[in-house]
């Protein structure tokens, strides 16, 4: 086959079918043709990763996808015009296939730099998804447990409204189930359970012939059939509940499962190791079960949990840390309350976007009645907080905001003021500062009702001129690939992928989510939320989620590979050590930041704040 003929065929198949004639024909200059016999190994990438893509020209192709699974029969067989090693070549990473000829065979090889572009164009994109999906679509016949129908051991009990207690827990115990579903109106479920009426019945002396709805709790969490047992973990967990209700997609419920249940679950290897946290016994314990927390994420991203999920696991982790280390600590100090103060988590923690180099930022927010110098005693215990947390490997920076610090540390009536302060004259009092730091903070520990701290920005946008000063310190952080005095002193190419990056689109999120009253915290939903606005068209609002979702995935990933090779994760990326596609993604990512921030400071510029500081709070 010539070059001219080889163009032709490419042609005729995807993702080659969307290239224009020259692309196509330095393609096919490019590449060489092989023929195999029969049994002949063409390609074997989980021993090294591959640095050309295989096009079929003729005859058929083995493909083992599974390096455990190499002994057993081919997972594909590829026909001519299928196309295999991509997934190697694109991630620089020995994740398979292994490719063996089934008769005689003819491939073109393509190399990398030819090849590459192709997949990072809208049709190899398109391409790269089909395959995906395609791939999730071939289920074995037994059970993997991915699923949460998976973990549905059997049908629930199920009682109306009016059923009397006595006979709901007469039911529960002849069956041995810990539950009993109350089927309400509009599809709509309450659940009684064992703890339940312990506390109704026997604490509260409610009748044993009370209706089950007078002891039922209806904020039990649901999930859907179909359903990943990972995103279905994180409900549970993310909810602290103790059973998780699981439905068809007509609201029909279907099975009930526990935490316990999720123990069968490979993708759920967090359930076992959060448990561990929330019933260590000591510091020491706490510490050794925490330094199985990256291990436990790179198995939950290996297993197919998208990197946002992950990410929202690990945040529900630190939370876990966090309260584990207060109780620990409380403990020490009878003198002191625990129920005096409401901690919240600030910074990527309060957004649940924190990854491994986050540092845990806090406020605490204290019952008026609390004086100055009681609280002077919390802080003590704050600092101790925040060493037990290092023990477990969780960082709290010295200088930064913390509740260990009397900038943090306050009464509602003192947070009230200060923030009022703050909205009427920001440039003087740093306001700008603690307001962003604040409004992405998230109750973790105490009565989540009670900090003043967490209402006193909603009505931001009724203030244009703080709104203004807002966006212009949301814009002075430039989305760039590298400064320019790193470049002028030579210094190593590294990329400050949070810094540079992650941290523009996030402010943008923020400033973007106060200007339509949005109270979202997770930086997409802010902008999903504000999708739409003068400031924030929905083509931008895409882009930006689309981006931020693929900078945390490649932050995480490089971060698990930090870890691996014994180094602390850190934001810094040598871009010398990324793949060729890791490195024109970060590219293309600062580019659409960079050209989204500048459209931004134009309008701030030329249009009336009260144009875009929308007073009407998000519907």
């Amino acid at each position: 086959m010539d070059p001219a003929d080889l163009a032709a065929f490419l042609a005729k198949y995807p993702p080659f079918d969307s290239l224009g004639p020259s692309a196509l024909d330095a393609i096919a200059q490019g590449s060489r043709r092989d023929r195999f016999a029969d049994g002949d190994l063409i390609l074997d990438a989980f021993r090294n990763p591959s640095v050309e893509v295989f096009v079929v020209l003729e005859g058929h192709v083995h493909l083992w996808n599974d390096a455990d699974r190499r002994a057993e029969g081919p997972d594909e067989v590829v026909a001519p015009g299928g196309v295999f090693g991509f997934s190697a070549m694109l991630t620089e990473r020995s994740i398979g296939p292994r490719a063996v000829a089934a008769g005689e065979v003819v491939v073109a090889r393509i190399p990398a730099a030819l090849a590459a572009p192709v997949f990072t164009s809208r049709r190899g994109a398109r391409f790269l998804a089909e395959i995906m999906f395609s791939a999730r679509g071939r289920v074995p016949a037994a059970p993997t447990y991915s699923l949460v129908d998976d973990l549905i051991v059997r049908p629930p009990i199920v009682v109306e409204p009016t059923t009397p207690v006595v006979e709901v827990a007469q039911r529960m115990t002849a069956e041995g189930q810990p539950y009993a579903v109350v089927r309400l109106e509009a599809g709509r479920f309450g659940l009684v359970t064992d703890s339940l009426l312990r506390a109704r019945v026997l604490v509260e002396g409610q009748p044993p012939s009370s209706p089950a709805y007078s002891v039922m709790d209806t904020s039990a969490p649901i999930a859907r059939l179909g359903d990943s047992a990972a995103e279905a973990l994180l409900l549970l967990l993310d909810r602290d509940a103790e059973f998780l209700l699981v439905t068809d997609r007509a609201g029909q419920l279907r099975g009930i499962v526990c935490p316990r249940d999720f123990a069968i679950s490979p993708t759920t290897a967090g359930v076992s190791l959060h448990e561990q946290l929330r019933r260590a016994s000591s510091v020491e314990d706490l510490a050794c079960h925490a330094a199985g927390i990256p291990a436990m994420l790179g198995d939950l991203l290996s297993r197919g949990l998208a990197s946002d999920r992950v990410i929202a696991v690990y945040s529900a982790v630190v939370d876990t840390l966090v309260r584990r280390a207060i109780g620990f600590v409380f403990a020490r100090h009878p003198e002191l309350s625990v129920d005096a103060f409401t901690w919240l988590s600030l910074g990527s923690n309060g957004r649940r976007e924190a990854v491994l180099s986050s540092d845990v930022d806090s406020a605490a927010a204290f019952d008026d009645s609390v004086s100055d110098a009681e609280i002077a005693r919390y802080r003590a215990a704050f600092g101790e907080v925040y060493e037990v947390l290092a023990r477990a490997g969780i960082s709290g920076d010295e200088h930064g905001a913390t509740a260990r610090h009397a900038l943090f540390a306050r009464t509602n009536a003192a947070w009230r003021a200060a923030g009022e302060e703050w909205k009427a004259a920001p440039a003087e009092h740093n306001g700008a500062m603690m307001a962003s730091l604040l409004v992405d903070g998230r109750p973790i520990h105490g009565d989540p009702g009670l900090p003043a701290v967490t209402r006193v920005f909603g009505d931001l946008r009724r203030h244009p001129g703080t709104m203004r000063l807002l966006l212009q310190e949301s814009l002075s952080k430039r989305a760039k690939l590298r400064p320019m005095r790193h470049i002028l002193a030579r210094q190593p190419d590294t990329f400050d992928i949070k810094r540079h990056a992650l941290l523009p689109v996030v402010n943008i999120a923020r400033w973007a989510a106060l200007s339509v009253g949005s109270a979202a915290l997770p930086t997409t939903e802010r902008l999903r939320a504000a999708s739409g606005s003068a400031m924030m068209p929905d083509e931008h609002a895409n882009t930006l989620i689309e981006v931020f979702g693929v900078l945390q995935r490649l932050r995480l990933r490089y971060q698990l590979m930090q870890h691996r090779a014994g180094d602390r994760p850190s934001d810094l990326i040598t871009m010398s050590r990324m793949s060729s596609i890791d490195r024109s993604v970060i590219a293309q990512a600062v580019r659409e930041i960079s050209s989204v921030q500048r459209r931004m400071d134009n309008i701030s510029q030329f249009v009336p704040a009260e144009a875009w500081a929308s007073p009407e709070p998000a519907r």
